[in-house]
This record gives structure tokens, C-alpha cells and sequence, in this order.
């Protein structure tokens, strides 16, 4: 069966960019960073775990969140 964890990490990562943008614009900005989404390698050794991603994001405040996307 098909895991859509890209798809849906992509979309994420778009519409918090946009809505970045977006608020920045209006001066109601909230988020100031938001990153690629990450695959998950293995730490030494790179290869593919697993079909889970992260999304860093950072706030106005400097306040670090990570996203997790991943099959349940």
C-alpha cells in the first residue's frame, strides 16, 4: 500500500510558507523560519529508515518546533 508522507510533508511546508508570507505582509507575522522537509537517514550511515519526515519551524520568539510526519 502507497505511503503518502511526501506529499503530505510538501503540503505542509507550502502552506506554512505561504501563510508566512502572507502574515508578514499584514504585519501579523508569527513564524519566521519554516525548513525543507527531512527524510529520515540513518545518522552514520545515511541510507533510508523509514517514510517519516520533519519540518523544522521557528516562531518570532526564536522558539524551535519540529513537525513530524509519519504512517501510523
Amino acid at each position: 500500500m502507497m505511503a503518502y508522507c511526501d506529499y503530505i510533508a510538501d503540503t505542509i511546508e507550502v502552506l506554512l510558507r505561504r501563510e508566512m508570507i502572507d502574515s508578514e505582509s499584514c504585519g501579523d507575522a508569527i513564524l519566521e523560519y519554516v525548513g525543507n522537509p527531512k527524510l529520515d537517514l540513518h545518522p552514520t550511515e545515511g541510507w533510508f529508515q523509514s517514510t517519516m519526515k520533519t519540518i523544522e519551524v521557528t516562531d518570532v520568539n526564536g522558539k524551535k518546533y519540529k513537525i513530524t510526519i509519519e504512517e501510523a
